[in-house]
């Protein structure tokens, strides 16, 4: 049997609203993900005031997978320039 790690509780705020996230990470790792979470979010709400809460965060986490997604493949590449110097 594996022994079961003591989940981390940390509550954050977002958008002047407090979270209570449960996990594995590190308490400060999960500020800090909150902290750029609340700053993509308050980015994107002075370009689209307009924007309900709903439609703020689906674009938030667009646009925080399309920048995923972009240094994954920048990753990858830069991995494949490696392999192919070393032959």
């Amino acid at each position: 049997m594996t022994q079961k790690q003591d989940k981390t509780r940390v509550t954050v705020e977002i958008r002047n609203r407090s979270y209570t996230i449960v996990g594995d990470e590190d308490a400060s790792h999960v500020r800090l993900v909150a902290s750029l979470v609340d700053q993509k979010m308050r980015e994107i709400h002075e370009m689209n005031p307009q924007l309900d809460t709903a439609s703020l965060a689906v674009l938030t986490a667009i646009n925080s997978m399309n920048d995923y997604l972009s240094l994954k493949e920048d990753y990858a590449s830069l991995l494949g320039s490696i392999k192919k110097e070393r032959g």
